[in-house]
């Protein structure tokens, strides 16, 4: 008993991932994460397209003509 407190005060926090872990992808919620994670990148970059408008154009620029 002593060894398994003694696992679990280590690896508890691995175990609990784990866990958690198999139910995510049991209960295929990791798809409604990967599209939380594309509406945020796309906000994101939204976000600094427009705030940095002529950067970005000059940078498009530089990157069609090296084609």
């Amino acid at each position: 008993m002593n060894s398994f407190k003694d696992f679990m005060s280590n690896y508890g926090g691995a175990v609990i991932g784990a866990i958690v872990a198999i139910l995510i992808l049991c209960t295929q919620l990791y798809q409604l994460f990967i599209w939380i994670i594309l509406i945020c990148i796309g906000i994101y970059i939204g976000n600094y397209i427009q705030h940095n408008k002529y950067e970005v154009k000059e940078k498009l620029k530089k990157f069609i003509d090296k084609l």
